[in-house]
């Protein structure tokens, strides 16, 4: 079946919405590689009822292949309880697609009171890996404004402490018990 074809029946399912539909759509969210067709796989996945996609969407980020797709319909969908399948092992994936689509979901869902936890588990992922994904976490950090500043300054200082050793390691500091102080209270192992 051809892409055409493909986008035409998720266009058909969620134009009229049949439960019976849902493990088909589903399924395909892990199979699918052309975008317009997932985008449409999403779309139609949020035109049935919440109580019913919601676990599927849960049980397909088990899934590798299916598991940035997921996490981008479960953004879409809106469901109160998405906050609660954002676990680190998501925000810290091998795969970017998966990582970056969990730190938009985790910023759209995070309840008030886990706001510093979840800024602690994005600020370990500064100066990971490539330009795109620091350019998504740069955004969702920058999301929190204020709030995730103290976070983003104790790396700054770190990052400047290293340096500094590095120009001259001979160099007589005990700054580095302050600054593993710190990141202690942040919940940040300085010896990463």
């Amino acid at each position: 079946m051809n892409s055409s074809t493909r986008l035409r029946s998720a266009l058909a399912m969620g134009t009229n919405p049949q439960s019976g539909d849902l493990p088909k759509l589903i399924e395909q969210l892990g199979s699918e590689p052309d975008f317009f067709v997932r985008d449409m796989l999403t779309w139609a996945l949020t035109r049935h009822p919440q109580d019913e996609v919601y676990p599927l969407l849960v049980r397909a980020l088990d899934n590798p292949r299916a598991r940035a797709q997921a996490l981008h319909t479960l953004s879409k969908l809106g469901h109160p309880d998405t906050w609660a399948v954002i676990t680190p092992a998501l925000l810290h994936d091998d795969d970017a697609a998966v990582r970056t689509t969990a730190w938009r979901v985790a910023v759209a869902s995070v309840p008030e009171a886990e706001i510093n936890e979840l800024i602690a588990e994005l600020v370990q992922e500064i100066g990971r890996v490539q330009v795109e994904p620091q350019r998504s976490l740069s955004r969702a950090l920058a999301s929190f404004g204020p709030l995730a500043r103290e976070q983003v300054e104790h790396v700054v200082q770190h990052a400047q402490h290293v340096l500094a050793l590095i120009d001259d390691p001979e160099r007589e500091d005990h700054t580095h018990l302050e600054f593993a102080r710190k990141f202690a209270a942040l919940g940040i192992d300085s010896a990463d």
